[in-house]
C-alpha cells in the first residue's frame, strides 16, 4: 500500500539542485572559501569538482579544523552565521560526547520530512478523527545546556524544543514533562498521566518505547496498551534494528499497528519508509548531499577506520544489492561528513537503503565479515528457536588460543542450555555469511554464549548516563568497552566463575 498517493518523483538532478544551494549558501564562510566553492560552482562537472577539491572529513577531522570554532561562537565558519545548537551524542562506541551543529536550516528540513510523513498518514486507510488524535515523541530532555551563546543537549530534546507553535496541543508528554532531565521520573510521569491521553502515534528508539509501554500496562494492570491508548495505530522508530524487539512488541498491541521506520541521525534526517512493507527511501531534495564509499577491504582497515584516499561514489554510481558507508554535506555545515553508518542499496533507481549498522560495528578480525545486520537476523532467529524474547545483545572479538573468538552477551531473562543456544547461534550465522563460516572452520576457533537479564544492558546504560532518549546498547563491544562491561557484570554477580573464564 504507497502512503504518497501523489508523492513527487524523485530524481539525480535533485541531488544536484541541492549541492548547489548548498554551496551557494556557503560559498562566502570560512570553509567555502579555503574550498574555492565559488570555482566548483563554476565547472562544467560541479560534483565531480566538488570530490576533487573538498576532503574527505570524519567528526575528530571536522571538530578539530572547523566545528571547534563554531563552538566557540564564531560565525560563518562551514555554515552561514552563527550556529545556536548543537546535539551532543556519542554514538554507540565512543565515550566522549560529540557536539554536532544543529543550523535553523536543518530544524526546517527536518520539519519538512515530518510533514511529509503526516501526508502519508493522510493517505492511509485510518480510523475518522484519527488525525485529532496526540502524538507521544519519547525523546531527550528538552532542557538543554548553556555553553557561551549557544545550547547543547540531546537532538530530540532541541527538535521539540523548538517545535512549531501549532503542534503544542497535539505534542505528549507535554512540554513540563518533556523538560524532565531524570529519564525514570520521567517515565514514571509519563504513566501516571497516559491514561488521561488519546495517543495515535508514538515514536522512539524501540528499546525505550517497549519498556514504557510494559510499564504503563503493568501500572494499570492491563492486558495490552490499547487498553489504555484505543486509537494507537502508529509506530514511529529509528536508531536501531526493529528485528530484536518485534515480536515482544507485538504482544503488548491489542490491535493492528503500523510500523514505519525513520533515519532521523543527529546530523540530519536521512531517509524515511514511504511505502508499507517497504524499505526507507533516501531523502534526496531536502538539505543533504550523499556520497558513497564501498565498505570493503579497500577502502577500511579491519578496525574500522578509513583509509587513506577512499574510492567515493555519487548516488548515480552505487550499485544495487552493495554495503557503502554514507557521506554526507549538509545544511549544517557538515561536508563530506562521514556520518558512522553504513547502508546497503536495494535500488539506486528509487534511492531505497536499508541501514546495515556502523562501520565500527561489525567483526572481521579475521575475515568473517560480520554485520550488525548479520547479528540481528541471527539473533531474531535465536529468539524464535528458543522461546525467548531477546531484544539485547552485544559482541566482541578478541585473540584467544593463537587464533580468534567472538564473545556474545545475549539479554536471556529465562536461561536456556549453554551449548544448545551456542549451536544454535553459530549455526544461523554460518546459514546467514558464507565467510563467517568459512573461517569458523579455521581462523575463528571458538564462540562463547554468555546468557544475561534484559537488566543488565539497562543498568550499564543508566551507569553509563545513556538511559533513554536515543541512546542504543553497543552492538559490537572495543576492547576497553568490553573491559569496562565485564568489571560492571562481575560487580553485579551477573557472571560466574566459569562463564568468567571464558
Amino acid at each position: 500500500m504507497t502512503l504518497f498517493a501523489r508523492r513527487k518523483r524523485f530524481s539525480f538532478h535533485d541531488q544536484e539542485r541541492v549541492l548547489k544551494k548548498l554551496l551557494e549558501r556557503a560559498r562566502h564562510t570560512s570553509f567555502g572559501k579555503k574550498y574555492h566553492f565559488g570555482k566548483i560552482l563554476s565547472s562544467p562537472d560541479m560534483i565531480r569538482a566538488f570530490s576533487e577539491h573538498v576532503p574527505v572529513y570524519d567528526y575528530d577531522s571536522m571538530y578539530r579544523e572547523w566545528w571547534v570554532r563554531t563552538l566557540n561562537d564564531e560565525e560563518n565558519v562551514t555554515w552561514p552565521g552563527r550556529v545556536k545548537y548543537f546535539a551532543l551524542t556519542s554514538g554507540t562506541s565512543q565515550a566522549s560526547s560529540k557536539n554536532i551543529p544543529v543550523t535553523g536550516h536543518m530544524i526546517r528540513a527536518v520539519r519538512r520530512v515530518g510533514l511529509r510523513h503526516s501526508f502519508a498518514l493522510t493517505q492511509m486507510d485510518l480510523p475518522s478523527g484519527f488525525f485529532e488524535k496526540r502524538v507521544l515523541m519519547l525523546g531527550g530532555s528538552m532542557t538543554l545546556n548553556r555553553e557561551n551563546n549557544h545550547l547543547t543537549g540531546d537532538l530530540s530534546g532541541i527538535l521539540t524544543r523548538t517545535l512549531p507553535i501549532w503542534f503544542h496541543g497535539y505534542y505528549k508528554p507535554g512540554r513540563s514533562i518533556g523538560r524532565e532531565t531524570d529519564w525514570s521520573r520521567k517515565l514514571d510521569r509519563i504513566t501516571r498521566e497516559a491514561a488521561g491521553w488519546d495517543i495515535g502515534i508514538i515514536s522512539g528508539v524501540p528499546a525505550w518505547l517497549q519498556i514504557l509501554m510494559e510499564k504503563i500496562i503493568d501500572h494499570y494492570g492491563v492486558s495490552t496498551i490499547h487498553d489504555i491508548w484505543p486509537n494507537l495505530r502508529i509506530f514511529l522508530h529509528g536508531g536501531v534494528s526493529l528485528k530484536p524487539y518485534r515480536s515482544r512488541l507485538d504482544r503488548l498491541f491489542g490491535k493492528e499497528v503500523v510500523y514505519l521506520e525513520t533515519y532521523l541521525a543527529s546530523e540530519g534526517f536521512l531517509a524515511t519508509q514511504s511505502e508499507l512493507n517497504a524499505p526507507m527511501k533516501l531523502v534526496v531534495d531536502n538539505g543533504i548531499f550523499f556520497e558513497f564509499i564501498p565498505f570493503n577491504d579497500r577502502n577500511f582497515y579491519p578496525d574500522g577506520n578509513l583509509k587513506p584516499n577512499p574510492e567515493v561514489l555519487s548516488l548515480r554510481e552505487v550499485e544495487d544489492g552493495k554495503e557503502y558507508a554514507i557521506l554526507i554535506s549538509t545544511c549544517a555545515g557538515a561536508w563530506r561528513y562521514i556520518i558512522g553508518d553504513t547502508v546497503r542499496i536495494i535500488s539506486g533507481r528509487d534511492f531505497s537503503i536499508t541501514i546495515t549498522g556502523r562501520i565500527k560495528h561489525f567483526l572481521s578480525l579475521c575475515g568473517e565479515h560480520l554485520s550488525v545486520d548479520n547479528m540481528s537476523d541471527a539473533i531474531e532467529e535465536l529468539s524464535r528457536q528458543t522461546g525467548c524474547h531477546i531484544n539485547e545483545f552485544t559482541v566482541v572479538g578478541m585473540p584467544y588460543r593463537n587464533r580468534f573468538c567472538h564473545k556474545w552477551y545475549i539479554a536471556m531473562d529465562e536461561t536456556r542450555p549453554a551449548e544448545q543456544v551456542k549451536e544454535w547461534l553459530d549455526g544461523n550465522l554460518k546459514r546467514l555469511n558464507d565467510d563467517y563460516a568459512v573461517e569458523r572452520g579455521h581462523a575463528l576457533s571458538e564462540v562463547f554464549v554468555h546468557q544475561l537479564p534484559h537488566q543488565a544492558f539497562y543498568e550499564w546504560m543508566k551507569m553509563k548516563g545513556k538511559e533513554g532518549g536515543q541512546h542504543k546498547f553497543p552492538r559490537v563491544l572495543s576492547y576497553d568497552q568490553h573491559a569496562d562491561w565485564e568489571n560492571f557484570l562481575r560487580s553485579r554477580e551477573w557472571l560466574n566463575q566459569q562463564q568468567d573464564k571464558a
